[in-house]
């Protein structure tokens, strides 16, 4: 029998709690972190599985850079241009752990909107030539 005082507390989910002010995650980059799942590991094959992926999504690799410790748990970050359903084209972050085996996908926020802003001032640049 369960006791009032447990089953009067609110139970957490064994799946993890739902945060409702977190927007949902856009079905265009969770096509593209699909695609990333089979990534084998190192610097050296990261470029060309992003560029892959984006490729696979319509989109287009812009750039790769060392992290430099702009992300946490990142070695390297590659920006790229991706469809983006009812908006045109949309800038996104690939970003390669530190251990160098996994790739996982973000949007720029406050910490990396100079990356997006330079992203960009970059596409504008190749649209003019």
């Amino acid at each position: 029998m369960i006791s009032p005082e447990i089953a009067a507390r609110p139970q957490a989910s064994a799946l993890g709690g739902i945060d409702h002010t977190e927007p949902m995650l856009p079905m265009e980059l969770v096509e593209l972190e699909l695609s990333l799942e089979g990534y084998a590991g190192g610097d050296a094959g990261f470029c060309e599985a992003v560029r892959q992926a984006a490729n696979r999504s319509g989109g287009e690799l812009l750039f790769d850079l060392p992290a430099g410790g702009l992300i946490e748990d990142c070695r390297r970050i590659a920006v790229l241009r991706i469809p983006d359903h009812g908006s045109g084209t949309r800038v996104v972050l690939a970003l390669l752990d530190y251990a160098g085996t996994e790739i996982r996908i973000q949007s720029p926020d406050e910490e990396t909107a100079h990356l997006k802003r330079f992203a960009e001032a970059f596409i504008e640049v190749l649209e003019r030539i």
